[in-house]
């Protein structure tokens, strides 16, 4: 029986992903499973935080130092596959993996020694929950026009002041990387423009006297999720990641790693829909025959493997490109032209899945059901559609441009 995820046999893969694929399906087979509804969220992220820990999955994700004491390059290709088994079998469980790695990458990229030795191996443990917190009520996609702040002390350390939102595993992270205007700027009298110069980032642990949770936000597809307000937050100087001012590029290189994982976690969704339906059609009978025997299913059922193959070369292929070393314009457009593609299209893949299932596709408890509320959201967060098509057309211009063909 095949892989439930993008065959390994692609030449994009090298032999230790030709390995991990397997083992990752078969523990996935036996460990994980769908859960349409899940009662305490926060104790679920938890509990699975520390199982994938323990099966030494998070290590993918936050690789431990080297003897040199130095952390080793994420693996986006390794990354990718396991987040497409883990949403196969369980979308939180990607969740909590993709969070893991998101919220300690800023530190595994650029965090130092001693940073690094304080939460990266209880990361990894699944003992430590990561954070990443950037947006805020008016910065979503405009990461840029942050307003959070921060300001230096005089012995040294800073006070953070504002709020941000849709932070996740806002609530039970134990530690939050949180990004802060740490330079004025003149205010303009109309539209004022916020510069990405003068952002900082900060690892902020979640017991920080003047952090608090302001509001839990409950969504579609339940997760931790909340709003986080900041008031005379008292960071130490040690807190600071990188140099002042370093903030953006550290949230963009973050960022740019794990939107082409994000891919990959649409990609798995859009398989275990296009399973549970080929599944059903084949079982289900209507008119005197299958489902499946009528032209109207295969054409429906064609066009989601042609999606579902076409999102999994251009995933792995940006994925690939990276691990490769590719500059930044190549691996910026094919990683927002992965998620793009891959997000939308598993929509259309899983809103299919819940069309041929007819009314028990909407009903709560199917698999299908639960599919259609978790894709939602992977076309918005790390990116919506709409700015990846703008980042698209900006690198596609600037290509152009440098090969000579505009002036």
């Amino acid at each position: 029986m095949p892989l439930p995820i993008t065959d390994p046999a692609l030449p994009f893969f090298a032999d230790h992903h030709r390995e991990l694929a397997p083992a990752a399906a078969a523990w996935a087979t036996v460990h994980l499973a769908q859960q349409p509804q899940i009662e305490d969220v926060d104790a679920s992220c938890r509990a699975l935080a520390r199982q994938l820990g323990a099966a030494g999955w998070l290590q993918w994700c936050v690789p431990p130092a080297n003897e040199e004491g130095k952390t080793p390059p994420l693996d986006a290709r390794a990354i990718c596959l396991l987040r497409e088994t883990f949403a196969w079998h369980s979308s939180l469980a990607d969740f909590v993996f993709a969070m893991q790695g998101l919220g300690a990458g800023a530190i595994s990229l650029f965090g130092d020694a001693a940073q690094r030795a304080r939460y990266l191996l209880g990361v990894a443990s699944g003992e430590l929950l990561a954070a990443f917190a950037l947006s805020e009520p008016g910065a979503g996609s405009d990461a840029a026009a942050l307003a959070c702040r921060a300001t230096r002390l005089a012995d040294g350390s800073w006070q953070l002041d504002g709020e941000k939102t849709w932070v996740s595993n806002g609530g039970i992270a134990d530690f939050y990387i949180v990004f802060a205007r740490t330079e004025e700027e003149e205010e303009e009298e109309e539209a004022p423009e916020r510069s990405s110069a003068g952002i900082s980032a900060f690892i902020v642990d979640a017991d920080s006297p003047g952090l608090a949770v302001a509001e839990r936000i409950l969504t579609l597809s339940p997760h931790p999720l909340a709003r986080l307000e900041f008031s005379a937050c008292q960071v130490p100087a040690s807190q600071l990641l990188g140099s002042p001012g370093e903030g953006f590029r550290i949230a963009m290189a973050t960022l740019d790693m794990f939107r082409i994982s994000v891919a990959a976690a649409a990609l798995g969704l859009a398989r275990r829909a296009a399973h549970e339906a080929l599944r059903h059609v084949q079982e289900r009978r209507m008119f005197g025959q299958r489902l499946a025997d009528m032209q109207i299913t295969q054409a429906k059922l064609a066009d989601m493997a042609t999606a579902i193959d076409a999102a999994a070369l251009l995933t792995y292929r940006a994925a690939w490109q990276r691990d490769q070393g590719g500059t930044k314009m190549q691996t910026t457009r094919t990683a927002a032209m992965a998620k793009l593609f891959a997000t939308e299209e598993a929509q259309r893949v899983i809103d299919a899945a819940v069309q041929l299932f007819g009314g028990r596709g909407i009903t709560q408890g199917e698999v299908v059901e639960a599919l259609y509320r978790d894709i939602r959201a992977l076309r918005i967060y790390e990116g919506a559609s709409e700015v990846q098509k703008l980042v698209i057309a900006r690198e596609t211009l600037q290509a152009f441009k440098d090969s000579g063909n505009l002036p």
